[in-house]
């Protein structure tokens, strides 16, 4: 039996180019979504997430999670835990649970914004608290600076 040159150089007739081109397209995929980690490319505009700070710190305040009520409050404002969650308990004793109904008329200057946040208690559903609440950009995340209605 008699073989060919090519076999008898070990060459199957393959590249490895089509490998080294998914690797690149990788690479590049990975260093895309490492750079938008970095630079909080979540889609969101900075309006949105000054929104989105307003909730989540009375959701956390409603559940009384702390870490995370600090989390979305500024860092001057957050308070001593044991006072925050008695004020809390308070609140929900006299008024029932806080909500959140709209949150609008979001003005940015910087690191620094006010927006209007409708709240409304369970108590009083029909009685609707319109309050200018001012936030700040903490570490490139909005937190609020305000505790808000109590």
């Amino acid at each position: 039996m008699s073989s060919s040159p090519e076999s008898e150089a070990g060459d199957d007739g393959s590249s490895p180019w089509p490998f080294l081109a998914a690797l690149a397209i990788i690479v590049v995929v990975l260093i895309v979504v490492g750079l938008l980690t970095l630079t909080g490319g979540d889609g969101r505009s900075d309006e949105q997430r000054v929104v989105r700070a307003a909730v989540a710190q009375n959701d956390a305040l409603q559940r009384e999670d702390y870490a995370d009520y600090r989390g979305y409050s500024c860092a001057a404002m957050a308070g001593d835990e044991a006072d925050v969650l008695a004020r809390q308990r308070s609140s929900i004793k006299k008024q029932g649970a806080r909500y959140v109904d709209d949150v609008t008329g979001v003005s940015i200057d910087g690191d620094l914004a006010t927006a209007t946040v409708t709240y409304h208690f369970e108590k009083i559903p029909d009685s609707k608290i319109e309050a200018r609440v001012p936030f700040a950009r903490e570490d490139g995340t909005w937190k609020v600076c305000s505790a808000g209605p109590g």
